[in-house]
């Protein structure tokens, strides 16, 4: 059992607030546009998947990449289990791709922040959400023609 660390414990605080922070505009924008997850499922998402992480470093030793890598495939797997639920078919139209691709990304986040590649997080949740914002209007507009 690791000793109780304040180092430590400031440091995955760090984390695990940045992860839940910086999805905040990703939940606010999906709860607007889309009230199928939103404001709850993202910053939980990003919590519990760099948790996860900081969790593992626990008992996985730092030098073993491949223990790690199973680590990351099972949360990603897990995160896609979610991410299905927001895909619904209806006649030839398929709604919620997005909304589960962002779930998934969302969980990138999370391991980012673990692994205090805070440059990625920021620019993944900078990313999805300038896609998911902005992009609506754009593919609306080039593809207007085709419908």
């Amino acid at each position: 059992m690791p000793e109780f660390i304040l180092q430590l414990l400031q440091n995955d605080f760090v984390k695990l607030t940045i992860a839940l922070l910086i999805t905040f505009p990703i939940a606010y924008d999906r709860e607007k546009s889309t009230q199928i997850m939103g404001l709850r499922t993202y910053p939980l998402v990003a919590l519990a998947t760099c948790g996860y992480v900081l969790i593992s470093f626990t008992f996985i030793d730092a030098n073993d990449s491949s223990a790690q890598a199973r680590i990351v495939q099972g949360i990603l797997a897990g995160i896609g289990f979610i991410g299905g639920a927001a895909i619904l078919k209806k006649e030839d139209r398929v709604k919620g791709t997005a909304t589960a691709a962002s779930v998934w990304a969302t969980g990138a986040i999370g391991i980012a922040a673990a692994y205090a590649r805070y440059d990625i997080a920021i620019f993944l949740a900078l990313a999805v959400f300038i896609i998911l914002h902005w992009f609506p209007a754009l593919k609306d507009n080039f593809f207007e023609d085709n419908e």
